[in-house]
């Protein structure tokens, strides 16, 4: 989704599966949209696990782990940094609709999709009689007192916006908060352990010491004796609710999974036992020596390894969720570690063992059977075997189960989509499709099928007489019974991750578009009643004419570009947006030649001297020759021509050009521990790899180039130095007036912290970080925080409006604009 470290196995290690969708595969419709939208359920697993891998190790490398102390340390020296200029204003404040009536592109947008309004990823969820409070994956902790109809967040200044988990402790309506994100997914941030309010978020107090930096948290749960267990990546703990200061004490941790990390998926108390009985679950998704079912039956001051019996594979338990009925029948959600490092087309792309019950109560069972793909795929499902997967594609990442207090027989489950059984599983119906695409009803056109909630399940809660869930795209609720359709909660739910922002003049006013993760390409506009989303899927990279925000060019993933002239509108029937991409994943099209090395999000940028002159990179630098808004590419011919090959096996992770003139950082390989960066540019009138002796071996993540003088270039490098990660080198800014042949580094009193662009604006430098915005009077090393009241979220992107407004993307609370200040 931030400005915490990032945990590296639990973010980066995975097995990339790419599940592909025959030609043949559809609905009974031929439209390319159908076709692309079945592709993108299809390589959902696949996309997630590649974008794991590509944004850690940004802020892991050239390492695969950060030292616990690396964030800690940043967040204090930058907070210790004085502050100028005024305060940052939130630009994302209207409602987000990501099927708005006049931007419904028939093959790039998600036209009749049915979630309706979105936010960011929701991560938890927990209800304290009419409150709620949310918690989002870098959006921090959100209340609503109204059932959801509006939101107020709640810990923006916090140190850590990635939430893991969150619970009302019923004895006294305190309020815990797990910090660090266990979805393992794109952008998983690990956190700092567990904050408490007992003024219902007023404010908080960190519980404990530093034994849970930089770890993340799947479940909190309260034993009714006066005690929490806490779930994390780095084992199970426990603490007596009266006493916050001591630290945790760590009560099973039976083996490493992988890198120093015991992965508890999940914790439960047997009702009825008076708080003796813990069942917990070592469920790392790969699988690991020690995973499977734990069992205390003296209130965790012991645990025993349990083999399950029956239908539970005990030698394959991945990620797992347990829910106990109020009658101690218990019930395991269980993905399989086999499925997860070998797939199966024959199981159908999914990687889900099951939905088992053991109605003795007992981690032994025997267990039972009462779900899996085949029969969740038949319950009105929108994924299905015969297009490559099914449901549990992406057990790994998407998983809740909730029975109802009132009826042990009434449960909720969530993989990609939302399921509910009424009778204790025999029969299930699939309530929260994917998407409406595909189903009987669609053939009643956009609009007939009942609103569905976004993919990707991740949270859920139970009130007296609602289910609420989040995912992906935020929150939605529906009456706890005899319901249909959903509520959407996302009017106000301001938690939208960002990648990339772009602006340009139209009539009114400005255009604001930005790429998103899993919510598309976002255009903000004068006249709209809400922000609306011409292109769907993930959003990437973004280009937009300065001087007609009309005109953009956006990304689907591994450098899919695809253009518009008009602003994105579209009544359904013709297409707004043209693929315009030399990629070998180009979606209409394959050109040849192809770039294959591109990474998930790709850089391509425009040319400050010429804003038709267009440089895009994958292993390849790409030059559009200055088509501009005319560049065109299809199989047979393309405006695109490879000017540069960085070499074999690397990916370029940054753009600076002007006049002709191009730097481009690289990776090669990207991950450790063979790790390598490099710059290569064709200033002097051929491409070289620059050769400097003081750059550090780093991602390098932006390359600014002064539009006056293409000889004078900055360099932005992520991640944290060799005091946290072996062989990383020092310094996050670097200066050249020489185009490159030397480098002074101008970090100065900067935090050490993962950078992640640079703007010049006014005679200064605007610098965003994972932990905030940072400014300092060009030609010297002195910096300073920007502005106040900016949400203390990871800033993926900073860009300049024609005016001269800095807008920052943020990658959890949206986008955020300020004036800066001349030096």
């Amino acid at each position: 989704m931030r400005r915490r470290p990032l945990l590296s196995s639990l973010a980066v290690l995975g097995v990339l599966v790419a599940i592909t969708v025959p030609a043949s595969a559809g609905t009974g419709s031929s439209s390319r949209s159908d076709e692309r939208k079945l592709t993108e359920a299809g390589e959902g697993s696949f996309e997630a696990l590649e974008s794991a891998d590509q944004y850690a190790e940004a802020r892991l490398s050239p390492g695969d782990t950060v030292d616990a102390g690396a964030f800690t340390g940043a967040y204090a020296a930058a907070r210790a940094l004085p502050v100028v200029g005024g305060g940052w204003s939130e630009v994302t404040t209207k409602k987000y609709d990501s099927d708005a009536h006049g931007y419904r592109d028939p093959v790039w947008s998600n036209s009749g999709g049915g979630a309706g309004l979105v936010g960011g990823r929701v991560t938890a969820l927990t209800a304290d009689g009419s409150t709620l409070y949310l918690g989002a994956a870098d959006g921090g902790v959100w209340k609503s007192t109204n059932g959801g109809s509006s939101w107020s967040p709640l810990t923006d200044d916090a140190p850590t916006l990635s939430i893991g988990a969150l619970q009302v402790n019923p004895a006294d309506h305190s309020l815990w908060v797990g910090t660090g994100e266990a979805n393992t997914s794109s952008d998983s941030y690990a956190g700092i352990g567990v904050l408490r309010s007992g003024d219902g978020g007023a404010t908080f107090t960190r519980v404990g010491g530093d034994e849970l930096n930089n770890a993340l948290v799947t479940r909190l749960t309260f034993d009714g004796r006066g005690n929490v267990y806490l779930a994390t990546s780095v084992g199970l703990y426990k603490r007596a609710v009266n006493d916050l200061t001591s630290p945790w004490q760590l009560v099973l941790k039976p083996c490493v999974t992988q890198h120093n990390t015991t992965y508890i998926s999940d914790v439960a108390v047997r009702p009825g036992t008076n708080g003796k009985t813990v069942v917990a679950v070592v469920g790392w998704r790969a699988g690991s020596a020690c995973n499977g079912f734990y069992t205390s039956t003296d209130g965790g001051t012991t645990f025993t390894r349990t083999t399950a019996t029956g239908s539970v594979n005990d030698a394959q338990i991945g990620r797992t969720t347990l829910s106990y009925a109020t009658d101690g029948t218990l019930y395991a959600l269980v993905q399989s570690s086999q499925l997860f490092n070998h797939p199966s087309a024959s199981q159908g792309g999914t990687e889900l063992m099951g939905v088992f019950v053991s109605a003795s109560g007992s981690a032994v069972g025997p267990w039972n059977t009462i779900a899996e793909q085949g029969k969740l795929a038949g319950s009105g499902s929108a994924l299905q075997a015969s297009r490559g997967y099914s449901p549990g594609v992406q057990a790994w990442y998407n998983q809740f189960l909730a029975v109802d207090p009132a009826d042990k027989n009434h449960i909720y489950l969530g993989l990609e989509e939302v399921f509910e059984t009424l009778d204790g599983g025999s029969t299930w119906k699939a309530i929260g499709p994917y998407w409406n695409f595909g189903l009987p009803c669609s053939s009643g056109g956009l609009d007939n099928c009942p609103p569905t909630t976004h993919p990707d399940q991740h949270a859920i809660a139970l009130t007296a007489d609602r289910v609420y869930v989040g995912n992906d795209g935020g929150a939605y609720s529906r009456p706890l019974r005899n319901a249909t359709g959903w509520s959407d909660h996302n009017a106000t739910l301001r938690t939208l991750q960002y990648y990339y922002a772009g602006s340009g003049k139209v009539s009114g006013g400005l255009a604001v578009w930005g790429g998103l993760q899993d919510n598309g390409e976002s255009l903000l506009a004068p006249g709209l009643s809400s922000m609306v989303s011409p292109f769907g899927g993930d959003g990437g990279d973004t280009l937009v004419d300065p001087n007609n925000g009309d005109r953009a060019v956006v990304e689907y993933v591994d450098l899919d570009m695809a253009l518009t002239t008009n602003g994105g509108r579209s009544d359904g029937t013709v297409p707004s947006f043209r693929e315009i991409s030399p990629s070998c994943f180009a979606f209409t099209y394959t050109p040849s030649p192809c770039d294959s090395g591109a990474r998930f999000i790709a850089p391509f940028r425009a040319d400050p001297a010429n804003g038709n002159h267009w440089v895009a990179g994958g292993q390849y630098v790409w030059d559009n020759g200055g088509k501009g808004w005319d560049t065109t590419c299809s199989a047979k011919a393309c405006d695109w021509k490879i000017v540069h090959d960085t070499g074999a096996g690397h990916s370029i992770t940054a753009i600076g050009v002007v006049g002709g003139v191009t730097y481009v950082g690289w990776c090669g390989p990207c991950n450790a521990p063979t790790f390598k960066s490099g710059i290569d540019t064709n200033a002097g009138g051929s491409w070289h790899t620059i050769n400097a002796g003081n750059l550090p071996n780093r991602f390098v993540n932006g390359l600014t180039v002064d539009p006056a003088n293409a000889a004078h270039v900055y360099a932005v490098y992520n991640g944290f130095s060799r005091r946290w990660t072996n062989d990383a080198g020092f310094g996050h800014v670097f200066e050249s007036t020489d185009s490159g042949a030397t480098w002074t580094d101008s970090s100065g009193n900067l935090q050490d912290a993962p950078a992640d662009d640079l703007v010049v604006v006014n005679g200064q430098l605007v610098l965003g970080t994972d932990v905030g915005v940072f400014v300092a009077p060009a030609g010297t090393t002195t910096w300073s925080r920007l502005g106040s009241g900016l949400p203390n979220a990871s800033v993926n992107d900073l860009s300049v409006t024609p005016a001269g407004v800095v807008l920052a993307a943020t990658h959890g609370r949206g986008i955020w604009q300020i004036v800066v200040p001349a030096s």
